[in-house]
């Protein structure tokens, strides 16, 4: 069993808490818990066979609880021998990318992506990549009942990483782009970059720039571990609606986002149109099945049914659509090219996307930087960005609905909600169950008052079934909702207020 204080905090593969007491919440992740959780992670290194004195290390994004947090980790790595690097403020991709670079055994970066002021964690590293939910349970059970350290103590170093990273991307735009000008491949070129105070604003000043792109009109590039513009999300409507309206302003070729570590991205064009979700997932698609023909793409379950046609009959890939999380769509990646199937991509809608030949690591800036290359590539041509995903087929209607469920087994009857549902489709005429359900129960309706399809599903961590609807008719998502409703009224257990709400609206 997994000791119930330290439990509360794992997030999928990430240690996540309060680091910060407000007026609704005490502090979860303590210094205490901090110590642990690291400590915990030194043990499971030697386990696995790291040496003592081996460098691991440690950033942080830009959160006000940032160096608290990154004191009790230096102390946990130096108590139980370890070398520490500090990398100060970093991506967490870099942070990944220190084992290759710098050689390091590992690497802990203290973030907690898109959430709150109040909210950070841990995110472990080892040269293999992000560790694994399985490692991360064998983690806290080590936090929970840690030995006192022993032998002698390691050192601490301060490293600027950010540099060499921003390098590496420099170094990849001028190769693949390839210009006269070979120094300053970007120039002409104007890319507004949004970074949201969190850590992305070095990509407007240590990459973009020294390349000749004009980067005016960019916003948000200062840390400030409060956020107080906007979500430092490309998920976030308020998010993109600024991107948006500032690359307008600035008549920027293409305006880039990203989330506060920077491990997931967005964009949107000259006209300020959005390249995000299924469309920011085709356009990276363009870009990956370039010299990798019938190639394999990984998304996770809610891409749309145009997107489909889009990888697998206008780009002559396949689409094959897993799991939400993005370390389900990176693993099941990793295990395709493993069994010789060709993927080099796995991105979900969020924005995570892994790339094959970067070490299958989600890390938004390098996305951004391959887009930045197309971009330029386009231009020398004449043609923009938009173009490469004109043939991609957007629903006419779409929603998500996030259903409660009300009872502590809320898996057990989650599961139960879907077999219920998979065994109507079965027995309706009008419903055809999908024939690559990987994740809940995804249904296609063809009726012509309502062609298009649900995908009802179970959140990754909380008691929550979302519900996807897409249709290609004016109506058609009201109309596949109130066809799933009355489907769904006898479960008690679910709240179906918001359904009901939609259906009434």
């Amino acid at each position: 069993m997994l000791t119930t204080d330290y439990k509360k905090l794992k997030s999928g593969t990430d240690i996540r808490g309060v680091a910060v007491e407000t007026s609704e919440h005490a502090v979860e992740l303590t210094d205490k818990a901090v110590y642990d959780l690291t400590g915990g992670f030194c043990v499971w290194l030697k386990e696995s066979g790291a040496k003592t004195g081996a460098r691991i290390a440690v950033g942080h994004d830009s959160r006000i609880s940032a160096e608290r947090i990154k004191t009790q980790v230096i102390v946990a790595l130096r108590d139980f021998g370890f070398f520490a690097l500090d990398c100060g403020l970093a991506s967490t991709p870099a942070m990944f990318m220190t084992t290759v670079d710098f050689g390091c055994k590992a690497a802990v970066q203290i973030t907690a992506s898109h959430h709150p002021f109040d909210r950070n964690g841990l995110k472990f590293f080892t040269e293999r990549g992000g560790v694994d939910s399985g490692d991360l349970d064998e983690i806290i059970r080590n936090a929970a009942s840690l030995p006192a350290p022993e032998g002698e103590k390691g050192g601490t170093e301060t490293a600027d990483y950010m540099t060499v990273y921003a390098a590496r991307l420099r170094k990849m735009i001028c190769d693949e782009v390839a210009a006269e000008d070979r120094a300053h491949p970007l120039k002409g070129f104007h890319i507004l970059v949004d970074a949201g105070n969190g850590v992305g604003g070095f990509y407007a000043s240590q990459v973009l720039a020294p390349l000749g792109a004009d980067v005016s009109g960019s916003q948000f590039l200062e840390p400030d571990g409060m956020f107080p513009n906007h979500a430092p999300n490309p998920e976030n409507k308020e998010a993109m609606a600024s991107v948006s309206a500032a690359a307008k302003r600035a008549n920027a070729d293409i305006g880039v986002i990203f989330d506060t570590d920077v491990d997931r991205a967005s964009c949107v064009d000259s006209s300020g149109r959005e390249i995000n979700r299924n469309r920011l997932v085709a356009l990276a698609s363009v870009i990956a099945l370039e010299g990798n023909a019938g190639g394999t793409i990984v998304t996770d379950s809610v891409t749309s049914t145009g997107l489909t046609d889009f990888i697998n009959c206008t780009l002559g890939g396949v689409h094959y659509r897993y799991r939400r999380g993005y370390r389900n769509v990176i693993n099941k990646q990793i295990e395709l090219n493993e069994a010789g199937v060709n993927c080099p991509l796995a991105i979900e809608t969020s924005g995570h996307a892994a790339f094959r030949d970067n070490y299958y690591l989600d890390d938004g800036a390098y996305l951004i930087t391959k887009i930045i290359i197309k971009t330029a590539q386009m231009g020398r041509e004449g043609k923009s960005l938009d173009s490469l995903i004109a043939a991609l087929r957007d629903p006419l209607e779409a929603t998500e609905l996030r259903l409660k469920i009300q009872t502590e087994e809320f898996k057990a009857y989650g599961n139960s909600v879907i077999a219920r549902v998979e065994q109507l489709a079965e027995m309706r005429t009008d419903w055809r169950l999908a024939d690559d359900n990987r994740e809940g129960v995804r249904v296609f309706l063809d009726a012509p008052e309502c062609r298009g399809w649900f995908l009802l599903r179970l959140s990754v961590h909380d008691p929550i079934m979302p519900l996807n609807i897409e249709s290609d008719v004016s109506g058609g998502v009201k109309a596949i909702a109130g066809q799933l409703y009355e489907a769904l009224k006898e479960c008690e257990a679910l709240e179906l207020s918001v359904m009901e709400a939609f259906l009434n609206s």
